[in-house]
Protein backbone atom coordinates (compact mmCIF):
# COMPACT_ATOMS: atom_id res chain seq x y z
CA UNK A 1 0.00 0.00 0.00
CA UNK A 2 1.36 3.42 -0.93
CA UNK A 3 2.17 5.78 1.90
CA UNK A 4 -0.33 8.65 2.06
CA UNK A 5 1.20 11.90 0.86
CA UNK A 6 -1.63 14.39 1.18
CA UNK A 7 -4.34 14.74 3.77
CA UNK A 8 -7.42 16.78 4.56
CA UNK A 9 -9.57 16.66 7.67
CA UNK A 10 -13.14 17.41 8.64
CA UNK A 11 -13.63 18.31 12.31
CA UNK A 12 -16.92 19.06 14.03
CA UNK A 13 -17.09 20.23 17.65
CA UNK A 14 -20.20 20.96 19.71
CA UNK A 15 -20.02 23.79 22.27
CA UNK A 16 -22.67 23.91 24.98
CA UNK A 17 -23.82 27.39 26.07
CA UNK A 18 -26.29 28.69 28.62
CA UNK A 19 -29.95 29.30 28.07
CA UNK A 20 -30.54 26.24 25.90
CA UNK A 21 -28.51 27.39 22.88
CA UNK A 22 -25.87 25.41 21.03
CA UNK A 23 -23.05 26.78 18.90
CA UNK A 24 -21.18 24.48 16.51
CA UNK A 25 -17.65 25.25 15.30
CA UNK A 26 -16.79 23.37 12.13
CA UNK A 27 -13.67 23.14 9.96
CA UNK A 28 -14.78 22.07 6.49
CA UNK A 29 -13.09 19.51 4.25
CA UNK A 30 -14.00 16.97 1.53
CA UNK A 31 -17.40 15.31 1.84
CA UNK A 32 -17.21 11.50 1.47
CA UNK A 33 -19.91 9.27 0.09
CA UNK A 34 -22.66 8.10 2.41
CA UNK A 35 -24.51 5.01 1.18
CA UNK A 36 -27.31 3.71 3.41
CA UNK A 37 -26.15 1.70 6.45
CA UNK A 38 -22.56 2.80 5.89
CA UNK A 39 -22.03 4.47 9.27
CA UNK A 40 -23.07 4.18 12.88
CA UNK A 41 -23.24 6.86 15.59
CA UNK A 42 -22.08 6.94 19.19
CA UNK A 43 -24.26 8.07 22.10
CA UNK A 44 -23.48 11.51 23.58
CA UNK A 45 -21.36 11.43 26.76
CA UNK A 46 -23.07 12.05 30.08
CA UNK A 47 -22.55 15.62 31.34
CA UNK A 48 -23.11 16.60 34.96
CA UNK A 49 -24.99 19.93 34.90
CA UNK A 50 -23.88 20.57 38.48
CA UNK A 51 -20.16 20.20 37.71
CA UNK A 52 -18.33 23.31 39.03
CA UNK A 53 -16.08 23.42 35.99
CA UNK A 54 -19.03 24.44 33.78
CA UNK A 55 -19.31 27.79 35.64
CA UNK A 56 -22.94 28.35 34.67
CA UNK A 57 -24.62 31.59 35.69
CA UNK A 58 -27.45 31.65 38.21
CA UNK A 59 -30.53 29.95 36.76
CA UNK A 60 -28.71 28.94 33.55
CA UNK A 61 -29.16 25.44 32.13
CA UNK A 62 -27.35 23.33 29.54
CA UNK A 63 -28.75 22.69 26.10
CA UNK A 64 -29.23 19.06 25.13
CA UNK A 65 -25.87 17.48 24.25
CA UNK A 66 -25.20 16.16 20.77
CA UNK A 67 -22.09 14.41 19.45
CA UNK A 68 -20.85 14.97 15.92
CA UNK A 69 -18.29 12.70 14.31
CA UNK A 70 -14.66 13.76 14.28
CA UNK A 71 -13.63 12.76 10.79
CA UNK A 72 -10.26 12.66 9.06
CA UNK A 73 -9.66 11.92 5.39
CA UNK A 74 -6.24 10.97 4.00
CA UNK A 75 -5.64 10.46 0.29
CA UNK A 76 -2.44 9.39 -1.43
CA UNK A 77 -0.79 11.76 -3.88
CA UNK A 78 -2.36 10.23 -6.98
CA UNK A 79 -5.77 9.84 -5.37
CA UNK A 80 -5.68 6.10 -6.00
CA UNK A 81 -6.38 5.29 -2.38
CA UNK A 82 -8.32 7.17 0.27
CA UNK A 83 -8.72 6.44 3.97
CA UNK A 84 -11.45 7.96 6.12
CA UNK A 85 -11.57 7.62 9.92
CA UNK A 86 -14.50 8.60 12.13
CA UNK A 87 -15.30 7.90 15.78
CA UNK A 88 -17.03 4.68 14.78
CA UNK A 89 -15.74 3.48 11.39
CA UNK A 90 -12.73 3.05 9.12
CA UNK A 91 -13.35 3.33 5.36
CA UNK A 92 -10.95 2.72 2.49
CA UNK A 93 -11.76 3.75 -1.09
CA UNK A 94 -9.70 2.26 -3.92
CA UNK A 95 -10.00 3.62 -7.45
CA UNK A 96 -11.20 0.99 -9.90
CA UNK A 97 -8.25 1.66 -12.22
CA UNK A 98 -5.77 0.32 -9.65
CA UNK A 99 -7.85 -2.83 -9.12
CA UNK A 100 -9.35 -3.80 -12.48
CA UNK A 101 -8.94 -3.52 -16.22
CA UNK A 102 -11.49 -1.31 -17.99
CA UNK A 103 -15.07 -2.61 -17.68
CA UNK A 104 -13.83 -5.76 -15.90
CA UNK A 105 -14.48 -7.24 -12.45
CA UNK A 106 -11.27 -9.32 -12.51
CA UNK A 107 -8.61 -8.14 -10.03
CA UNK A 108 -5.14 -7.40 -11.36
CA UNK A 109 -2.08 -8.80 -9.52
CA UNK A 110 -1.15 -5.42 -7.99
CA UNK A 111 -4.59 -5.12 -6.36
CA UNK A 112 -4.05 -8.08 -4.08
CA UNK A 113 -1.36 -6.41 -1.96
CA UNK A 114 -3.54 -3.33 -1.43
CA UNK A 115 -6.52 -5.44 -0.39
CA UNK A 116 -4.34 -7.58 1.91
CA UNK A 117 -3.17 -4.42 3.72
CA UNK A 118 -6.80 -3.38 4.27
CA UNK A 119 -7.62 -6.86 5.56
CA UNK A 120 -4.74 -6.53 8.03
CA UNK A 121 -6.25 -3.26 9.27
CA UNK A 122 -9.64 -4.95 9.71
CA UNK A 123 -7.93 -7.63 11.81
CA UNK A 124 -6.18 -4.96 13.89
CA UNK A 125 -9.57 -3.32 14.54
CA UNK A 126 -11.08 -6.71 15.51
CA UNK A 127 -13.78 -6.18 12.89
CA UNK A 128 -16.48 -8.83 12.64
CA UNK A 129 -18.56 -7.01 10.00
CA UNK A 130 -17.11 -5.62 6.76
CA UNK A 131 -18.98 -3.62 4.11
CA UNK A 132 -17.77 -3.76 0.50
CA UNK A 133 -19.53 -1.28 -1.81
CA UNK A 134 -18.83 -0.80 -5.52
CA UNK A 135 -19.42 2.42 -7.48
CA UNK A 136 -19.08 3.62 -11.08
CA UNK A 137 -19.21 6.97 -12.88
CA UNK A 138 -22.25 8.16 -14.86
CA UNK A 139 -21.02 6.96 -18.26
CA UNK A 140 -22.96 4.06 -19.73
CA UNK A 141 -26.32 2.85 -18.51
CA UNK A 142 -27.29 2.84 -14.85
CA UNK A 143 -28.16 -0.86 -14.97
CA UNK A 144 -24.80 -1.80 -16.48
CA UNK A 145 -23.15 0.20 -13.68
CA UNK A 146 -25.18 -1.68 -11.07
CA UNK A 147 -24.02 -5.04 -12.39
CA UNK A 148 -20.37 -4.00 -12.83
CA UNK A 149 -20.10 -2.28 -9.44
CA UNK A 150 -21.60 -5.31 -7.66
CA UNK A 151 -19.32 -7.77 -9.47
CA UNK A 152 -16.30 -5.66 -8.57
CA UNK A 153 -17.40 -5.53 -4.93
CA UNK A 154 -17.78 -9.32 -5.01
CA UNK A 155 -14.21 -9.71 -6.32
CA UNK A 156 -12.78 -7.50 -3.57
CA UNK A 157 -14.79 -9.33 -0.90
CA UNK A 158 -13.49 -12.70 -2.09
CA UNK A 159 -9.91 -11.43 -1.85
CA UNK A 160 -10.50 -9.94 1.61
CA UNK A 161 -12.00 -13.20 2.83
CA UNK A 162 -8.68 -14.98 2.19
CA UNK A 163 -7.10 -12.99 5.06
CA UNK A 164 -10.05 -12.78 7.44
CA UNK A 165 -11.68 -15.24 9.81
CA UNK A 166 -14.70 -17.18 8.66
CA UNK A 167 -16.56 -15.47 11.53
CA UNK A 168 -16.47 -12.15 9.66
CA UNK A 169 -19.74 -11.28 7.90
CA UNK A 170 -19.89 -9.16 4.76
CA UNK A 171 -22.38 -6.68 3.35
CA UNK A 172 -21.71 -6.45 -0.41
CA UNK A 173 -23.49 -3.98 -2.69
CA UNK A 174 -23.19 -2.31 -6.08
CA UNK A 175 -24.42 1.29 -6.31
CA UNK A 176 -23.62 2.17 -9.95
CA UNK A 177 -23.27 5.99 -10.22
CA UNK A 178 -25.06 6.73 -6.93
CA UNK A 179 -23.18 8.51 -4.11
CA UNK A 180 -20.36 10.17 -6.13
CA UNK A 181 -17.47 11.68 -4.15
CA UNK A 182 -16.47 14.02 -7.00
CA UNK A 183 -18.03 15.67 -10.04
CA UNK A 184 -18.87 13.48 -13.02
CA UNK A 185 -18.33 16.45 -15.34
CA UNK A 186 -14.58 15.83 -15.66
CA UNK A 187 -12.51 12.71 -16.24
CA UNK A 188 -10.58 13.40 -13.04
CA UNK A 189 -13.83 13.37 -11.08
CA UNK A 190 -15.17 10.29 -12.84
CA UNK A 191 -11.92 8.47 -12.02
CA UNK A 192 -12.49 9.11 -8.31
CA UNK A 193 -16.10 7.95 -8.55
CA UNK A 194 -15.11 4.63 -10.13
CA UNK A 195 -14.13 2.92 -6.89
CA UNK A 196 -14.67 0.17 -4.33
CA UNK A 197 -15.13 1.18 -0.69
CA UNK A 198 -14.28 -1.16 2.20
CA UNK A 199 -15.48 -0.15 5.65
CA UNK A 200 -15.78 -1.66 9.10
CA UNK A 201 -16.41 -0.53 12.69
CA UNK A 202 -13.32 0.37 14.65
CA UNK A 203 -12.22 -1.31 17.84
CA UNK A 204 -14.70 -4.12 18.40
CA UNK A 205 -14.04 -6.64 21.16
CA UNK A 206 -10.62 -8.36 20.96
CA UNK A 207 -10.73 -11.90 19.72
CA UNK A 208 -13.18 -11.30 16.89
CA UNK A 209 -12.08 -11.15 13.27
CA UNK A 210 -8.66 -12.75 13.74
CA UNK A 211 -6.66 -13.83 10.73
CA UNK A 212 -7.16 -17.39 9.61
Amino acid sequence: MKRPRRSAAVLAVTVLLTGGSVTVARAEGPTPSAPPDSTTSSAPPTIDPAAPGLKLGDGATLAASHVLDIKSVVEDLGGEERREDTNSDVTFALQAEVLFAKDSPKLNPEARARIKAIADEAVAQHATKVRVFGFTDNLGSYEHGKVLSKRRADSVQQELAKSLSSDVTFDIRGYSEDYPIATNDTEEGRTKNRRVEISFPRGEKPGAGTAS
